[in-house]
């Protein structure tokens, strides 16, 4: 197949052109590194198969030869930074998506949307099935990415009923593992970088507010099973293993051997409270779960971020 990806050098975009091609499959990679990381398309371009067009993504792509799947996971997905880039991240949730679907129509390939749990927001409903609406402040802070992903799966359906495009939809929940930006502000990434230059771990709120962690090869797992199954309606993928804040704070800290104290920060504004998926559709549809224990992922990872720090030092 020859597959185009956006986002492809962002953490999920490239381990997931990383196991395609692996596959033996072409995949021509999109990205404008806004968010993304060029070492990521380094990594990928050792593959004969891989073709990088650095590009925004939020604006139409003139691609030549023929697509199976075009597949959308370009987007800031960490609040620090779709709060840095407001605008960006609306358009490339929106008009990206639009014109990507567009691109699927004329090469009639098949569309792939990376959707996320945020859709839910502060849930009212725990845990959170895929028949859940969500509970949003459309003009919170957060809304930038929550409202642009939950505008691009409406058109993602509209393109499937009215065009008849064989889409895909999946909702990702919290997702961690090697080649994380370490930077990015995520509460893995924030603790084990935290951890590891021996600085004290920032907890947001009292830290009793829960996440769902989920390993990077078991998404990408879900992922390639869900491209086989041709089902339209959003598919949760995610680890129903919930953690307190407090609790993974203090897991980190055991993993790293970590002394130092928490310290403690006001809760942000629509901060979700919880967050843990119901994924019955997953595994009847795909026979799909998670596999990878977090204590195992974490260990992966924070191995990968010490390898990162040994070489920022030579």
């Amino acid at each position: 197949m020859r597959i185009l990806i956006t986002g492809a050098a962002g953490f999920l975009g490239s381990h997931l052109s990383e196991r395609l091609l692996l596959e033996g499959h072409e995949v021509v990679g999109i990205d404008d590194f806004s968010s993304g990381q060029p070492r990521n398309i380094e990594l990928l371009s050792r593959y004969p198969r891989f073709h990088f067009v650095q590009a925004d993504a939020s604006k139409p792509l003139q691609i030549a030869g023929p697509l199976d799947w075009v597949m959308h996971f370009a987007s800031p997905a960490s609040p620090p930074r779709y709060l840095k880039l407001p605008i960006q991240t609306l358009l490339v949730n929106g008009e990206g998506t639009r014109h990507l679907l567009d691109l699927a129509v004329e090469k009639g390939a098949k569309f792939f949307l990376a959707s996320t749990s945020e859709i839910y927001g502060d849930p009212l409903v725990h845990p959170q099935p895929e028949t859940y609406w969500g509970n949003v402040n459309p003009v919170g802070p957060r809304s930038i990415y929550d409202e642009g992903k939950r505008y691009a799966e409406t058109l993602t359906v509209a393109y499937q009923e009215a065009k008849g495009v064989s889409t895909r939809i999946i909702r990702i929940f919290n997702t961690y593992g090697p080649r994380m930006d370490a930077e990015d502000g995520r509460v893995v990434t924030n603790f084990i970088s935290q951890a590891l230059r021996g600085q004290p771990l920032t907890i947001y709120g009292d830290g009793s507010q829960t996440r769902s962690f989920q390993y990077v090869d078991d998404l990408i797992e879900g992922i390639r099973r869900l491209m086989d199954v041709e089902y339209h309606q959003p598919v949760n993928l995610g680890n129903p293993e919930e953690y307190t804040m407090l609790q993974l704070a203090e897991l980190i800290q055991e993993l790293v051997g970590s002394k130092m104290p928490l310290e403690h920060k006001p809760l942000p504004q629509d901060d979700p409270r919880q967050r843990r998926p119901d994924i019955s559709r997953a595994k009847a549809l795909l026979g799909w779960e998670p596999r990878v224990p977090v204590r195992e992922g974490l260990t992966h990872t924070i191995a990968y971020f010490r390898s990162l720090q040994a070489a920022a030092s030579h």
